[in-house]
């Protein structure tokens, strides 16, 4: 049988993403208190195709995911896409795996234990170089309504959402990131439900992504960061950005006052 993947093409067409994707794969993260949490995953997986080629092994990618079954996690993401770029004769290979991550937590009004669910991803890349991002939503709920002898105030629903996506020098906990961003939104939204204190209107997208922006530059672990700031309004959203390369960092933070 004709191996058509490996044969010859001359039409000198490089293909810069070509894989598989919306794989549901069981994961392992790190978890500060438990050590481990398992969480379910959507996994993505795909390279670049050299001109010379006609195709690429899809079922190949299946294989190296079920090869690292029970380890995929932080620590192999460097052996996943070596070997990614090494089956599949490829100059790239890309990884991309999104899961839920659940932080028990207590509430400031009821004094209960619940679970906040945060959306995380990760992106290796390995080409000549090794690139990692990790990205994390964290919801931003609006200020709580006060108390009154009705009843219990009505459902929060959300205020919006920060993407906080960093590269780092060393390891930083996503709980650490997690409660940096909520020192923040939390701390300021607190003091916009007390009355004659912050009106609720002046909690801009441009200036949580500005306070964000000031306390994550200043993380000694942290080499790059993209934040962004959305408020969900009714038929529409606003939304801030604030970028900075590890170069920049210093100038960055003089500068987002």
């Amino acid at each position: 049988m004709k191996d058509i993947q490996n044969q010859r093409d001359n039409r000198r067409i490089n293909i810069k993403k070509v894989g598989v994707k919306d794989i549901s794969y069981p994961i392992s993260v790190l978890d500060r208190e438990n050590r481990i949490q398992r969480t379910v995953a959507k996994v993505n997986m795909y390279v670049n195709l050299p001109h010379q080629f006609k195709g690429t092994h899809m079922s190949r990618f299946i294989e190296i995911l079920n090869q690292f079954h029970g380890d995929i996690n932080l620590c192999s993401f460097r052996r996943i896409l070596d070997e990614t770029k090494s089956k599949l004769q490829a100059e790239a290979a890309h990884l991309e795996i999104e899961f839920p991550f659940f932080l028990k937590k207590k509430s400031p009004t009821s004094h209960t234990n619940h679970l906040s669910e945060y959306l995380c991803k990760l992106h290796g890349s390995l080409n000549q170089n090794e690139d990692l991002t990790l990205e994390i939503a964290v919801p931003i709920s609006p200020p709580a309504p006060l108390q009154t002898e009705c009843g219990l105030p009505e459902s929060l629903g959300h205020w919006g959402v920060a993407k906080i996506c960093v590269r780092f020098r060393h390891f930083i906990w996503m709980e650490e990131l997690i409660e940096m961003v909520e020192a923040i939104t939390s701390h300021d939204l607190r003091w916009a439900a007390v009355k004659d204190r912050i009106p609720e209107n002046s909690l801009t997208v441009e200036k949580f992504a500005k306070d964000l922006a000031d306390k994550l530059s200043g993380h000694p672990n942290i080499s790059w960061c993209s934040i962004t700031v959305e408020n969900l309004s009714q038929g529409f959203s606003t939304f801030a950005t604030i970028e900075w390369p590890e170069k920049d960092l210093n100038i960055n933070r003089n500068n987002i006052h």
